[in-house]
């Protein structure tokens, strides 16, 4: 259904949510809340999202939501769906793209149909499987990972053998499922995507390095503690460019739309895929603006190019 935002529209800003990163997802929120005011969209609300949320969406009578929420329920396709069945138009990624990309074993699966496509060797594995024999054909050192979780919550990186049941009891607090992956000892790029007039652009690449021993929750939301290049001045020009088509070809692959921002590790100029993000942060410290406003694409207007990708059936 073909939806355009109205200014008087009254605009569901969705924040909070019942995931582990649900703080994460506040300060997101509220930002994004704040750039609608400032846009003159005067009848958005914050909405905090609880069980109760289809009801609070019926009974509030929203032409359509502005999901800012981060992690499970908020980013896997439930809250899409909700607002599907109430027939609310909401920005940004649709049922289908936010589960499969949630599903960082299942993006690896589609993006391992695109010819070339630099994918990490790793391994899937169940609670209850033999950790141990799952990684035999792995090279140490390794991280550890929920399959379907964000803002590095439950991640690990394993130097040795005899630290990776403990690492992956780590994982298993978060998802039942764990992807294991080979560590690459490279640095961490970001790139976002966006869409104008339906067609997906990249953003300029962010580099980030950690003051940490890797990009962990601490390096990612602690003012101070990551240095970040942009636009990245450690590729060359070949692999900059390649990097954003990587990132423009996962976010279409993927059935993304409006918005996404794509994860990658670097070594030795060369690009290994990491994830896809659909519900990118928008907090202070958060990627996606810094990557806007290098394009010359400031806080509010980053908040309205998502805001018009709003609509429905995506």
């Amino acid at each position: 259904m073909q939806y355009t935002v109205q200014k008087d529209d009254k605009i569901a800003v969705l924040c909070g949510g019942m995931s582990s990163e649900r703080e994460v997802s506040m300060r997101s929120g509220k930002n994004c809340y704040e750039a609608l005011l400032r846009l003159g969209y005067k009848n958005a609300e914050l909405v905090v999202v609880d069980k109760n949320i289809a009801e609070t969406l019926k009974n509030g009578n929203f032409d359509c939501a502005f999901n800012a929420l981060h992690g499970k329920y908020g980013e896997d396709g439930c809250i899409q769906g909700v607002l599907e069945i109430l027939r609310i138009p909401y920005a940004g990624c649709g049922v289908m793209a936010s589960s499969i990309c949630m599903n960082k074993e299942y993006t690896k699966r589609i993006l391992s149909t695109v010819k070339d496509f630099p994918l990490i060797k790793s391994v899937f594995v169940k609670k209850g499987e033999d950790v141990k024999k799952a990684v035999e054909e792995l090279k140490y050192p390794l991280i550890t990972k929920p399959v379907s979780e964000g803002s590095s919550f439950g991640m690990t990186k394993v130097n040795t053998p005899e630290e990776l049941v403990s690492a992956y009891n780590e994982a298993l607090k978060f998802n039942d499922d764990v992807l294991i992956e080979e560590f690459i000892d490279g640095f961490f790029v970001t790139v976002g995507v966006l869409e104008k007039d339906g067609k997906a652009f990249a953003t300029e690449i962010l580099e980030i390095r950690p003051k940490t021993e890797w990009y962990d929750f601490e390096a990612k939301y602690t003012k101070g503690m990551s240095e970040f290049i942009v636009p990245s001045t450690g590729l060359s020009k070949e692999s900059t460019a390649l990097v954003k088509k990587l990132a423009v070809k996962a976010h279409e692959t993927t059935g993304c739309s409006g918005v996404s921002r794509v994860d990658f590790m670097i070594k030795d100029d060369k690009p290994y895929f990491l994830e896809v993000n659909t519900s990118p942060g928008m907090t202070d410290t958060s990627d996606l603006p810094a990557q806007a406003a290098v394009c010359g694409i400031d806080y509010d207007n980053l908040v309205l190019m998502i805001l018009k990708s709003a609509g429905l059936d995506k």
